[in-house]
């Protein structure tokens, strides 16, 4: 679908204030790409959007300098972009826009924590598989309330420990309940990833 700012997936929940799962993708990723996941959490909605963001052809939620090095200023507008779109959506189709939670894979994983630290109260719960710090807004909100799970690979050769462990501590300080588990993995995501966020989402 077009409508609402982002081409998307939309999938209705299977009952009534059921979850939204917002399923954010990779550099490169689509719309499509996410959705299998939201068999993590059986009768949740889905909503699935396609970054707006090419870089040589490879959607992306936002801008970036160089490997790791972010454009604050357009990550700071696509975030704004997002929370608008999940508010519109959510009257749009109908569901319960206190329940959203996120699962973003590293570009998605990013801008799901900056639509936490930009937009507190867009998002309930979020599953960050291969996550960086985004950004550290000043400013820094301190009751963002929100449920973290930070699922990262010991050896990614994009990600250090010293990052994942910088980005936790962020997330802590602006009030989020944040749950860090390392994968024996590099930047592709593993069944054990998908085991451990399964087991989170049944908890909140």
């Amino acid at each position: 679908m077009t409508d609402l700012g982002f081409h998307h997936v939309f999938k209705p929940a299977s009952a009534p204030g059921a979850t939204t799962l917002l399923l954010l993708h990779g550099t490169g990723g689509d719309e499509h790409d996410m959705v299998p996941l939201g068999n993590l959490a059986p009768g949740a909605a889905v909503l699935s959007p396609r970054g707006k963001v090419l870089e040589q052809g490879a959607p992306r939620f936002f801008r970036r300098l160089a490997e790791g090095v972010f454009d604050v200023e357009d990550l700071t507008l696509r975030a704004g972009e997002l929370a608008a779109f999940v508010r519109a959506a959510a009257a749009h189709y109908k569901f319960d826009a206190s329940r959203v939670v996120a699962m973003g894979f590293s570009n998605g994983a990013n801008i799901a924590s900056a639509l936490m630290l930009l937009h507190p109260g867009v998002l309930k719960g979020a599953v960050l598989f291969r996550a960086m710090v985004p950004l550290e807004p000043d400013p820094l909100p301190s009751k963002i309330g929100t449920r973290v799970l930070i699922s990262n690979g010991q050896l990614d050769p994009l990600v250090s420990e010293q990052e994942t462990e910088r980005l936790a501590r962020l997330l802590q300080r602006a009030g989020a309940n944040v749950e860090l588990h390392w994968q024996p993995a590099g930047h592709q995501l593993m069944p054990s990833d998908f085991a451990v966020a399964k087991t989170w989402l049944q908890s909140i």
